[in-house]
């Protein structure tokens, strides 16, 4: 397999917080309500879909499209949003970006240049001021203060009036055509999200209730669990774990979310490799990602992946390691 190793670079001096502004009012009242509007009605469908278990449990289809869904739009975020267009850790063609921009997109974290926007201004300022999402910025003290700062890295953070410059993060992907029009498409990929799943559901079934079964498994449900699994990342993963690696921030490794996270909670290992396409480094560190884009290179539909050389593991190790 064809692989690009990463460069041996010493870490550069951090950079002054740049590339942030505040929303206007109205900017602002509009982006709380709509982050409060798409994490309420996903715990809403959860809730009915609880309810709905109740002496009938979940059906085949159900499973089928909460599960298709769910690993589509992970990928698209794991895959496409961080591995490929915010760390660039490999190359592939026009189709298979746009294809999984779109698949990131019905994940609905966010349009793909405001996501990579956010994630690369994270690294810049890991668990530092200036880090969007930090749990450890203004925790203050005792149990309370640690509550504090797991819920602002969790998804308080959502509702901020701050903004990520595009200009200033993602320059990169401006200048490609055909990701500006799936960032522009992000309002119309919502319906899409939601909507395909019931679609599904009622052609299968022939009926109202299995469209809206479909709506509520394989999008609300969908959702609501991709979202806080992402969010944990953002959260647990900087707060509980394993630090194999010499890192400047809490970056952790935790197994309990690896499956689920598609390899993402590999954390401390991302964060010590940010550029590697590789996030499970050990045998047992389980990284369905990585295995999808090495899938892609067999394929031809992967290039120049970037993985981490034996010399620069051993050099990263902490000396407890």
């Amino acid at each position: 397999m064809a692989q690009t190793i990463l460069d041996d670079v010493p870490a550069t001096p951090r950079p002054e917080v740049q590339g942030v502004r505040s929303l206007d009012q109205r900017g602002a009242r509009v982006q709380k309500a709509t982050v409060a509007a798409l994490t309420v009605i996903p715990f809403a469908g959860v809730l009915w879909a609880m309810t709905s278990l109740w002496g009938s449990g979940l059906s085949g289809l159900d499973a089928t499209l909460f599960g298709v869904f769910y690993v589509l739009s992970g990928l698209g975020i794991t895959v496409g949003y961080h591995r490929l267009f915010t760390h660039r850790s490999f190359e592939t063609s026009r189709g298979v970006r746009v294809m999984l921009a779109v698949l990131g997109s019905i994940a609905i974290e966010g349009s793909v240049i405001t996501w990579v926007a956010d994630h690369r201004r994270h690294h810049a300022y890991s668990d530092k001021d200036g880090d969007p999402h930090s749990p450890h910025l203004d925790e203050g003290d005792g149990l309370v203060g640690v509550l504090r700062g797991l819920w602002h890295a969790h998804m308080g953070w959502l509702f901020n009036d701050e903004r990520t410059s595009w200009e200033r993060w993602a320059p990169d992907l401006l200048k490609d055509p055909a990701l500006v029009k799936v960032d522009s498409a992000f309002p119309r990929l919502i319906l899409v999200s939601f909507g395909l799943p019931a679609l599904i559901g009622g052609l299968v079934t022939g009926t109202f209730g299995g469209a809206l079964s479909g709506f509520v498994w394989g999008g609300l449900v969908r959702v609501f669990l991709l979202h806080h699994v992402t969010w944990s990342v953002n959260s647990v993963c900087h707060f509980f774990g394993k630090r194999p690696y010499n890192t400047t921030d809490y970056s952790t490794n935790n197994w309990a979310l690896s499956l689920i996270s598609f390899g993402e909670s590999w954390h401390n290992n991302h964060h010590a490799f940010p550029t590697s396409a590789v996030h499970g480094l050990g045998r047992a560190q389980i990284d369905l990602s990585a295995m999808v884009i090495r899938g892609f290179e067999r394929l031809g539909l992967a290039r120049n992946v970037k993985v981490v050389s034996a010399k620069q593991e051993t050099k990263a190790l902490k000396a407890d390691g």
